[in-house]
Formats: C-alpha cells, sequence, structure tokens
C-alpha cells in the first residue's frame, strides 16, 4: 500500500494523495539525510492562525509522525513592528488543540540572530552582498520589469571593507531607517525577479519582544528561513505555492554559504474555501471595524472562531485527510467541510431538547400538578451512555414551526385536529388554538392518549407520522441561543475587484435568541460537550454562558440548507 492509499491511524478516515510523501519514501529508500524525516511550522507571530494555516500545521506534524520524525515549531519573529507575544502564546495553544505537540522543539528565529548576523558579513566577505543606499522607489525602478531585465545599483561595485564597516554601521544603529539595505549579489538580468539583488537586511529601531533593543537591523525572509532550517537540520522544508518562485534564492543562499545542511523545499498548494476570507489584512479589518465579535467570533475562519463555534480539532484533520496534498491549487468547497463537521459531531455529541421559538401548549387531559419522568438515550448509538430523565406535565413547549392553522396536504406536523407524536413521549392532538388579538397563535390546548408512551401505537390505531420535539414548561431551562451562519452570501467574496469584499456580508450571518427553552439534562453542560439539540442543529456551550444565564453556540444545522441556494 502506498502511502497515498494509506489510513489515518488516528480516525481510520481514507487519506488523500500526498505527493510530498512519495518523495520521502523515495528519499528514504535511497538512504537520504540519514534516514531521518525533520519538518518545521514557521509561523509569523502577527496574528492569530486561521484554517488556511491548518495545512501545513497537518503537514508538517504529521510527516514528522508518519516517519517517526520530528516536527519544529519556529517563530519567524523579524518583523517587531507587527509581532507580539499574545500571537505567540496563542499560536501555541491553537497547535495543541489541533492535536499536535512540538515536545522541546520550539524555536525562534530570533534565537539565531547573532548567526544569521555572521552568514551576512561572510556573503560580503565573498563579495556576494552589498549595502545599497537606494530609495525604495529608485529600488523599485533599477529593479526592472517582468519583461526588461534590472539595472546594477550604483553601489553594487562598493568594495568589500566600506560594505563591512557599513554593514558594521548600520548594526550599531549609526544610520536612520530606509537609509541602507543589505542586499545578495546574485544577478539583475535574471527571468526570477527575486534573484534580482533582493535585500537580505533593515534598518528597523523597534522595540523586540524578544530580544530587546539589542538589534537595530532584521534580516529579512527569504534570508532567516533558509538559515534558520539550515541551523536546525530541517530535512524537508514544506511550503505553499507561493514560496515556489523564492526556493532559487533559497537554494542560492544556501550554495553560497557554509552552511551546516540543505534542507529540500518542497511547495504545496494551500487549503482556500469558498464563502470565506483567509486574508490577515481583511481578518484584522473585520475585527477593527467591528464587522465581527473579536478574532474568535465563531463565524471567523481563524482557529480562535472555529474553537469557539464548537468544531472539532479532529475535523480540521479529517478535511487535511480528504483532501489531500498536491500541487493543483483549488477551491475547497466550504460544504465539504461542513459535511466532515457533521460526520465528527454525530458521534460524539449528546442528545437533548430546545426549542427557540416556543407555542405554548396546554395537555387538557393530564392531571394538573403531576410531573411524569420519561426517559430517552443520552445518544442513540451508544447504549453505554446511558438515559437521561425528561420531565413531562401539562404545560410544555413545542416549535412555533411545528405548527401551522391551515397545513398543506403531507404536513405531518401539528394543526388543529392533526395528531402528533411528541419525541420521546405521547401521541398529542390539537383540540383547540387560542389566539392573540392580532391572529397571532398564544396558545394550543391539545389532549393524549396515555396508551402511546415510548413509541408505542395501541392496536387498531393508525401510526402517527409526525414527530416533533419539545420541553415541559416548568422546568425547562431559559436560554440565549446564537445561531451562526456563513458570512458571506458568495462563494468568493474576495475575486471581484471592482467591489469592497464587505458587500457581500451576509446580513443573516447572526441570529441571537435570547429566550430559548432547553431541557433540564442541559443544566450541567460544559464547554467540552457537544450536543445536538434534535430536529434543530448541533450546538456548544459558549464561553459567555454563566450559572444563571446559559449562553449556546449553534455549529451547524442538521442539514446542508445552502445547497438549495443557487
Amino acid at each position: 500500500m502506498t502511502s497515498s492509499e494509506a489510513t489515518n491511524s488516528k480516525n481510520e478516515k481514507p487519506v488523500g494523495p500526498n505527493f510530498i510523501h512519495q518523495i520521502i519514501d523515495k528519499d528514504l529508500k535511497e538512504g537520504k539525510n540519514n534516514s531521518q524525516v525533520v519538518t518545521r511550522f514557521p509561523p509569523e507571530p502577527n496574528g492569530y492562525l486561521h484554517i488556511g494555516h491548518t495545512k501545513s500545521i497537518c503537514l508538517n506534524f504529521s510527516t514528522a509522525e508518519k516517519y517517526n520524525g520530528v516536527c519544529h515549531l519556529r517563530f519567524d519573529d523579524t518583523n517587531p513592528d507587527a509581532e507580539d507575544m499574545e500571537y505567540v502564546e496563542a499560536i501555541q495553544e491553537d497547535i495543541k488543540w489541533l492535536g499536535f505537540d512540538w515536545k522541546d522543539k520550539l524555536f525562534y528565529a530570533s534565537d539565531y540572530f547573532e548567526n544569521i548576523y555572521k552568514m551576512a558579513v561572510q556573503l560580503i566577505e565573498c563579495g556576494k552582498a552589498y549595502v545599497c543606499n537606494l530609495s525604495p522607489e529608485e529600488m523599485k525602478f533599477y529593479r526592472g520589469t517582468l519583461t526588461e531585465p534590472g539595472k546594477n545599483s550604483p553601489n553594487r561595485d562598493l568594495p568589500v571593507s566600506e560594505n563591512l564597516r557599513i554593514f558594521e554601521e548600520m548594526r550599531k544603529g549609526v544610520h536612520p531607517e530606509g537609509s541602507y539595505v543589505l542586499r545578495a549579489k546574485i544577478d539583475m538580468t535574471s527571468p526570477n525577479m527575486n534573484l534580482r539583488d533582493p535585500a537580505i537586511y533593515r534598518i528597523r529601531k523597534t522595540h523586540h519582544q524578544r530580544t530587546g533593543d539589542q538589534w537595530c537591523i532584521y534580516p529579512l525572509y527569504d534570508f532567516t528561513h533558509c538559515l534558520s532550517d539550515s541551523f536546525e537540520g530541517i530535512t524537508h522544508s514544506l511550503c505553499t505555492l507561493e514560496f515556489e518562485d523564492h526556493r532559487p534564492l533559497y537554494d542560492w543562499v544556501l550554495d553560497t554559504l557554509n552552511t551546516p545542511c540543505h534542507p529540500q523545499q518542497i511547495e504545496f498548494a494551500k487549503f482556500q474555501l469558498d464563502f470565506t476570507v483567509l486574508s490577515k489584512r481583511n481578518l484584522l479589518r473585520m475585527v477593527k471595524e467591528n464587522i465581527v465579535n473579536g478574532w474568535d467570533d465563531p463565524r471567523m475562519p481563524t482557529i480562535r472562531g472555529l474553537r469557539r463555534r464548537g468544531v472539532l480539532p479532529e475535523s480540521i484533520r479529517n478535511l487535511y485527510n480528504q483532501v489531500g496534498v498536491t500541487k493543483k491549487e483549488s477551491v475547497i468547497e466550504l460544504a465539504t467541510l461542513e459535511g466532515i463537521i457533521r460526520d465528527d459531531l454525530n458521534e460524539c455529541s449528546k442528545r437533548a431538547m430546545a426549542v427557540l421559538d416556543p407555542i405554548k401548549v396546554t395537555i387538557t387531559n393530564f392531571p394538573e400538578g403531576k410531573i411524569e419522568t420519561l426517559s430517552a438515550s443520552v445518544h442513540p448509538m451508544k447504549e453505554d451512555w446511558g438515559k437521561r430523565e425528561i420531565p413531562f406535565s401539562r404545560e410544555i413547549y413545542i416549535d412555533s414551526d411545528d405548527f401551522m392553522m391551515d397545513p398543506p396536504n403531507k404536513y405531518f406536523r401539528l394543526g388543529p385536529g392533526k395528531k402528533v407524536r411528541l419525541r420521546n413521549a405521547y401521541v398529542i392532538q390539537c383540540d383547540e388554538v387560542i389566539t392573540h388579538p392580532d391572529g397571532t397563535v398564544k396558545e394550543l390546548l391539545c389532549s393524549y392518549d396515555p396508551d402511546t408512551a415510548h413509541g408505542k401505537t395501541p392496536e387498531g390505531q393508525k401510526k402517527v407520522k409526525g414527530i416533533i420535539h419539545w420541553v415541559n414548561r416548568s422546568t425547562a431551562l431559559e436560554a440565549e441561543v446564537r445561531l451562526y451562519d456563513r458570512l458571506f452570501t458568495v462563494n468568493q467574496p474576495s475575486a471581484d475587484k471592482s467591489k469592497d469584499f464587505t458587500e457581500y456580508l451576509n446580513p443573516l450571518s447572526l441570529n441571537i435568541i435570547k429566550k430559548a427553552y432547553l431541557e433540564p439534562s442541559l443544566k450541567e453542560a460544559l464547554e467540552s460537550d457537544r450536543f445536538q439539540f434534535e430536529r434543530v442543529g448541533y450546538f456548544c456551550l459558549d464561553k459567555d454562558s454563566k450559572t444563571d444565564q446559559l449562553v449556546f453556540n449553534r455549529t451547524i444545522t442538521l442539514k446542508d440548507t445552502w445547497s438549495k441556494i443557487k
């Protein structure tokens, strides 16, 4: 069996194609890298992780796990203007939530600042780097275009001694920001723009969250990343496709310098989901403009948002497994992820009943003051989970969607003169409808058949087709329920550059029900619990919940309602 046909040991779900594992299989067969596999996940600590990052996380950590290797977590902290320890801590928490552990392999690019500086000096000494005082506008002009070669900087042929002197002055803070950069000396006529003497160091007189004010020059990503990989002995440097054009620079740096090893960079297609925005800039804008309620808003595609919404880490890993790893760019249907979420939640969610839009029902032939205790499975497919107790009395609530004053044919819920079965309870018949002055329903007067408990149908009676959920009025828990839906109404909200993506926001992405009624078994709910509100959807307890005010979030509906929308 090939790696692309393997099965994930954690959840026994089929694994999609993975060309990277095929490369590693070949490397191991040939004894490359001493038959070791060392990968890394290198996030920038300048924001919260989103679902687009999870493919790289799953790929790097699961690859190391598959081949009994190790995966490093390395923070690429070379831009102190945008970085914060808050993000460092959040990223670690999110990765652990996904089920991965770097153990003692936690690193920072800032750990290597001194060594990276020495490598830059080595480049200068061998005539492969120079300081340049062109302005950003001049540098862009000198760089050329995709169809025209670039031109050499006037500083390109400065003597090595002069370059070393100025670069040392840059480190000491002698020169102001923007006055100089250090550039690699490669080829200004290269068809690959990344090889046209790229900047590898710039002056930033900014306090760094780890190194303080020790440095006022910082290496750029393309120079830092390959050296960090080499210092750590990474064997396979797995990157998304936008770094494919950067690979020649990655290789040039490592081939030119005296480095410990030369990792192999391999690029793969990243996660792209429809009905979703993954740009960090746009996500930040939605937070700052209060379009959403913070980074962990359950409508956000951040890992924090998904967690708060009640999505399981297994669902994210299962999406990675199902989609696989290829070089082909494609947009994954959000419905694919939603289907995985439903399947996973169906397996682990306790059952309960909740009425979100109540109608009072009085069962006129049930004794006043009596409360009968019925029982139902905690989970219909897991007998060992036991039973839950459900109170039943003269007054109950049903959902308004389950009653029609003038029902059409083949309407199997409640209407005047019609019968319906209460889930886990009795068959009732609507005998009378009491309305408000405006004609809306105030209360239903019904009668029940005591011989129909627990799904029984008395001999000679026709079986009732409709089954609806309900809660007992006197013992019901009041709760706030937040119904979340897709944040956008179109599948590619950022595709039309003539319009702002916010024009496609879904006005129904959040519906807050201030007073819903739940069965009392939910009183002891924990944030780690998952529930299926029967016939309604999957829900979890929100962090805003308090002892005297329960708050539940809808993770997802029971069916894909968007599949019918064209």
